[in-house]
């Protein structure tokens, strides 16, 4: 059985999955505090705190609840968001397990929430294959369809919608592939922007673009 977060890894750098596998996986204090913005949006909108704001947004308050509106108006499933049926589940499919921030009722659909920036556009690859490794989770369970997930960026008050492709269901096959087919050190990105913000970047031993920039390379 696959965790969602193997998957998500995997897609990033397989590397950096193996090097994971082997640290303390343990999600830090501020992390946990921003992804509890995802459960405060109602509260954001009503102005009751904007003091917590000022410590976890990444705008400022009048700023992220102007945003937040925007999100607000452009998301068909705002409120249930809002309002989940559920948060914080474990969710277990026929392939991977792993939590889902929210599952929305009516029609079920799994939302996950990222302290992270989002891309202009979209999500980010590695969550959209967490996206769909959710989704497929949570059909499995309920015995239907779910064809849409959400990722969330409360840091950012923003919500992105993920519509379960064939596309996309085919790169979150290859994650499994590449999961499963760990046994060793993959082989190290080379001059990847990605190595630039990794924490186990000295560890793999990798170049960086900056330091291949210095060296003049």
């Amino acid at each position: 059985m696959l965790a969602f977060s193997d998957l998500r890894e995997a897609t990033y750098c397989p590397r950096k999955l193996y090097y994971a596998r082997r640290a303390d996986r343990t999600v830090p204090d501020e992390v946990t505090a921003v992804q509890e913005l995802a459960h405060r949006y109602d509260d954001v909108l009503e102005g009751d705190c904007d003091d917590e704001l000022a410590g976890l947004a990444a705008l400022p308050p009048p700023a992220y609840r102007e945003q937040l509106r925007r999100t607000a108006e452009r998301c068909a499933r705002f409120d249930a968001l809002c309002e989940p049926a559920d948060r914080d589940v474990l969710l277990t499919g026929r392939d991977c397990r792993g939590i889902a921030g929210k599952v929305l009722a009516g029609p079920p659909e799994p939302s996950l929430v990222s302290p992270g920036e989002p891309p202009e556009n979209g999500v980010w690859e590695p969550h959209s294959v967490w996206a769909v490794a959710a989704a497929k989770a949570l059909a499995w369970e309920r015995e239907i369809p779910v064809e849409r997930a959400y990722v969330e960026y409360p840091a950012h008050g923003v919500v992105r919608s993920v519509d379960i492709t064939a596309r996309r269901t085919a790169a979150y096959r290859r994650a499994m592939r590449t999961v499963e087919g760990i046994d060793g050190p993959p082989p190290r990105l080379r001059n990847s922007a990605k190595c630039e913000s990794c924490e186990y970047a000295d560890t793999c031993g990798v170049r960086t673009r900056s330091l291949s920039s210095l060296l003049g390379l």
